[in-house]
């Protein structure tokens, strides 16, 4: 096998080494079942065990309390998008967003199709540099949603937005969940694609409290319900049977870890690392606003195209990859989610300095 690369993609991501070998032996046959993960029936009574534990081990590991759901959906969260408004907003009525990237903007454009959402808050003005911290509620929202991480621009909130009376608080949280701890009573309404922070593309994981499960409208397709997968499981339909299984093998390394406590400590630990190089750098420059810059994408420039894109072809060449930043941004974008080794942050670095120097 080829020698592992230092892999900064945004998404898909690095998954641990020991979770992928794990699969690995789990690809012919799951323990002694002579059948492969990839194989078995989801209403069999070996992937029911696989997902009661993948379900236990997520509830254990934020502290999920027992009147909120765990749901194993497929779609995306771009699917979120458009099924919360879909459950709990109608004509006439209004849900607050809190706008702070590319993808909070594609909320908004779903939740038009159902309701009227209105914009809370929004930092576009500054190309999406910074988290605002001033918000302009309308009166009466069936909820506020918002994006804890933003990965293009790399902005993360330091802590959720207060909303206001009891409006459910909804958090798309695919580009940093379980980075640190979270106190999920908080909110009403929690969901991630996995394949960022939490496993392979193909599942979208969805905590929801019990009533806001069955507030949500029936008389929408079952499989856009939250109510039909509560009642089945995660089971209505055949569910990604091979995605839930990884993800759960990622929550027992993070468990093994430490824990979200260990993990936020370790993550602010690589984060402050290399925002710290890039500060004292001559050549590199972070375009987050410093009270905004987020622990898991770190986005950065030389302010020179041609420059950024000859740094990228030199760190690809030393085994440094997908470091090319989104167009909306431009420049670079190092990656370091909970599995993102702390030696390839220091490598990243080493290889910056070396970047400089050869420029002179």
């Amino acid at each position: 096998m080829s020698e592992r690369i230092y892999n900064f993609s945004a998404g898909p991501a690095v998954l641990p080494v020991e979770v992928l070998e794990e699969a690995r032996a789990n690809l012919l046959s799951l323990g002694d079942t002579g059948v492969g993960i990839m194989e078995h029936s989801h209403r069999g009574k070996a992937f029911s065990a696989v997902l009661a534990q993948t379900e236990a081990d997520c509830r254990k590991l934020a502290s999920i309390p027992d009147n909120y759901q765990v749901l194993f959906l497929q779609g995306g969260a771009s699917s979120q998008f458009f099924q919360i408004p879909m459950n709990f907003l109608e004509s006439g009525q209004t849900a607050d967003y809190l706008v702070t990237g590319s993808w909070s903007k594609k909320a908004v454009a779903q939740a038009k199709r159902f309701g009227t959402p209105h914009v809370a808050a929004s930092s576009d003005d500054r190309n999406f540099t910074y988290i605002p911290r001033q918000f302009d509620y309308s009166n009466d929202p069936r909820y506020v949603h918002f994006t804890s991480n933003n990965t293009i621009f790399g902005t993360q909130w330091a802590s959720e937005p207060e909303a206001p009376g009891d409006a459910p608080l909804v958090c798309d949280a695919s580009s940093d969940i379980f980075c640190r701890p979270i106190d999920v009573s908080k909110y009403g309404i929690i969901y991630a694609g996995a394949q960022k922070n939490l496993g392979p593309a193909g599942v979208t994981l969805v905590i929801i409290r019990d009533d806001l499960v069955e507030a949500g409208r029936s008389d929408i397709p079952e499989m856009l319900q939250y109510r039909i997968h509560a009642e089945n499981d995660s089971c209505y339909n055949t569910p990604p049977t091979f995605g839930i299984y990884l993800m759960g093998l990622v929550f027992k390394w993070l468990l093994k870890q430490g824990g979200l406590d260990e993990m936020h400590r370790q993550n602010r630990q690589k984060a402050e690392k290399l925002y710290a190089a890039i500060d004292d750098s001559p050549l590199f420059k972070a375009t987050a606003e410093q009270d905004s810059r987020s622990l898991m994408n770190v986005t950065f420039v030389t302010g020179n195209p041609d420059l950024d894109a000859d740094f990228i072809s030199y760190a690809k060449e030393r085994g440094l990859d997908g470091l090319k930043g989104h167009r909306s941004v431009g420049g670079m974008r190092a990656s370091i989610y909970n599995a993102f080794p702390p030696e390839g942050v220091d490598r990243l670095i080493e290889v910056m300095g070396e970047f400089v120097r050869s420029r002179g």
